[in-house]
């Protein structure tokens, strides 16, 4: 398929396809996401507001993510079947698939926090971790300044590494820097419109927006439909999962 070099997503664990999607489509989901922030943010609980509100940017309080737009954003759920970006991800893992989760991530100006190294199957356990992939889709240029995506280039040949999460945050699982010593990391900036695809296996971070611009992306995590979450880190509500094809 044009644009998209299978060998070298093997190789790497991951592979960046720009213009899968224009920037008119990207500002469209920008504004829709941006008023669904809005009003979970008003809603949000005391007690979920040090998981979803980015401690990084100090002069406001702005979300850091929202869960599952696929399921909850009727622009989101377009992207997710839509046949430019179905076609790529059924290159890389096979026919016949669904979202099981999907996140926003807002990454703000001017402190937007960084990600910690993790690797998504240790979050999903599949039954086949060659049958998940995730598509990361740039609403905005994701830039070395602004934190975009960095990648340890063939680590998903290797044996998923533990993870562990700090006590006040017992959902943002992460690798340790002593466990993650000696692996080098990629920066792999995305255009606005742009996807990276990245394997389950893959270590993968980002760091802080450190720009006066946005960063905004969209992760749909795809699997195959004979795939299955074994070991799952963290409970995944299958109510949510999203069968494409």
């Amino acid at each position: 398929m044009a644009g998209l070099d299978q060998n070298l997503y093997r190789k790497a664990g991951h592979l960046t396809v720009p213009g899968v999607f224009a920037a008119r489509e990207m500002d469209a989901v920008v504004e829709d996401i941006g008023r669904w922030g809005e009003g979970f943010l008003a809603a949000l609980a005391p007690d979920q507001r040090r998981w979803y509100v980015d401690g990084g940017v100090k002069a406001r309080e702005v979300l850091r993510k929202l869960d599952n737009p696929h399921f909850h954003r009727a622009s989101v759920g377009r992207l997710a079947r839509d046949a430019r970006l179905v076609a790529l991800v059924e290159a890389l893992i096979g026919s016949g698939v669904q979202v099981c989760f999907s996140q926003i991530f807002f990454k703000a100006p001017e402190g937007g926090g960084p990600k910690p190294a993790h690797q998504d199957n240790f979050y999903f356990g599949p039954r086949d971790p060659e049958a998940l992939v995730t598509a990361w889709i740039a609403l905005d240029d994701a830039t070395l300044e602004n934190g975009c995506l960095a990648f340890g280039e063939g680590s998903h040949e290797k044996p998923l590494v533990r993870h562990f999460a700090p006590p006040e945050e017992p959902f943002n699982l992460q690798i340790a820097d002593a466990d993650l010593a000696g692996q080098a990391m990629t920066a792999a900036p995305v255009p606005k419109g742009g996807v990276s695809f990245h394997h389950g296996g893959t270590v993968h971070q980002s760091g802080v927006n450190r720009s006066a611009r946005w960063r905004r992306a969209c992760a749909l995590h795809y699997v195959r439909n004979d795939n299955a979450f074994v070991s799952p880190a963290l409970p995944y509500d299958a109510t949510v999962f999203m069968r494409i094809t």
